[in-house]
């Protein structure tokens, strides 16, 4: 594994650093089409970079052109693709650090699955735009820059991936996508950023709460992520099964309470020995068993439910999905999800 540069490195010695930037398309390469009739990523890397000329002073940018896929486009298969690929150029003496462009629907996603997939302390920064080109106040330039900034940054060694966005650093096990518009849309609701950019300059804050990493060597194809609802049965949670789920994550009530028809079918799944993940569908806060009727946390927990602390459902899936593909067991994926108790 290559360090990162020490901060003390004489001047002599240093030279600009060079910045790997992995573009999988998104918002940030997209404008409008007037033969589609909407908005498509349609710019490949070095018209991006075009529009951000300043981006070269910081470093030596590495251009790979992943794709032109919108955010509901990727997939874990991919995101794990493009893990590989950063953890290959991380591997390199040369490379300071990487950065990846990313549609924002999937971005929290993409960029947990590289938290949890790369160990190099080097840094990981994973940006996006909710303005496309075709905008007058197209955000995209500016995330890219400050992304850059943080990548060839040894303050931000060793925080695992990070998202950046209108000027507000946030880790990925932390960040979701909490607006729809709102060009400030990625937030950690719980814990509150990591850092920010401040007179064009990153300045850190703290480190992430928690984050784990996995030596995960495949995907695998099928946990479901099943929300609770009023009034529901357990009709998906059997589909699911019928199917061949690997895994089951299901957003809970509250704390963490089901329906009692769900309940039943979650215990059917615990006796085919496939892990069972459970968060809340509420943005903030931490799962917890506590309540004692039929279908409350308190009972799920003592069948064998996982909890899953303050990970939002997709967030879970994610590490789910990573805790599998590195093969483990299920008490190895309880120690993970449950690292508060």
């Amino acid at each position: 594994m290559v360090p990162c540069r020490k901060v003390n490195e004489p001047l002599c010695k240093q030279v600009k650093p060079r910045v790997a930037i992995i573009f999988t398309g998104g918002t940030i390469a997209s404008s409008l089409s007037e033969a589609f009739g909407g908005v498509i990523p349609s710019l490949d890397a070095h018209d991006i970079l075009d529009a951000v000329p300043e981006i070269r002073t910081l470093a030596d940018i590495k251009v790979i052109e992943y794709g032109k896929f919108p955010g509901p486009h990727m997939t874990p298969e991919r995101m794990f693709e493009v893990s590989q690929i950063a953890q290959s150029l991380l591997e390199r003496p040369d490379i300071a650090g990487v950065v990846v462009t990313h549609g924002t629907d999937t971005l929290e996603e993409t960029a947990f699955l590289l938290d949890c997939t790369i160990s190099n302390p080097k840094p990981v920064v994973v940006v996006g735009a909710m303005r496309n080109s075709s905008e007058p106040d197209w955000d995209g330039p500016r995330n890219l820059r400050d992304a850059v900034e943080i990548a060839v940054n040894p303050e931000f060694c060793g925080l695992g991936t990070l998202v950046v966005m209108a000027g507000v650093i946030n880790a990925a096990s932390e960040v979701t996508k909490a607006d729809t518009e709102e060009i400030n849309t990625f937030r950690s609701l719980d814990f509150g950023p990591l850092g920010r950019i401040s007179n064009g300059k990153p300045v850190r804050y703290r480190a992430p709460i928690h984050r784990e990493t996995f030596p995960t060597t495949h995907i695998p194809s099928f946990v479901p992520l099943i929300k609770c609802y009023a009034g529901m049965d357990g009709w998906i949670i059997r589909s699911a099964l019928e199917r061949g789920a690997n895994g089951l994550v299901v957003e809970a009530m509250g704390v963490g309470n089901v329906p009692p028809p769900a309940y039943y079918a979650i215990l059917e799944a615990l006796e085919r020995t496939i892990p069972v993940v459970l968060v809340s569908r509420c943005p903030v806060g931490r799962t917890e068993h506590i309540y004692a009727y039929e279908g409350a946390g308190k009972h799920l927990h003592e069948a064998g439910v996982i909890f899953a602390d303050f990970l939002n459902g997709q967030k879970a899936r994610i590490k789910l999905l990573c805790a599998l593909g590195a093969g483990y067991s299920i008490a190895q994926i309880r120690a993970s999800f449950e690292w508060l108790q």
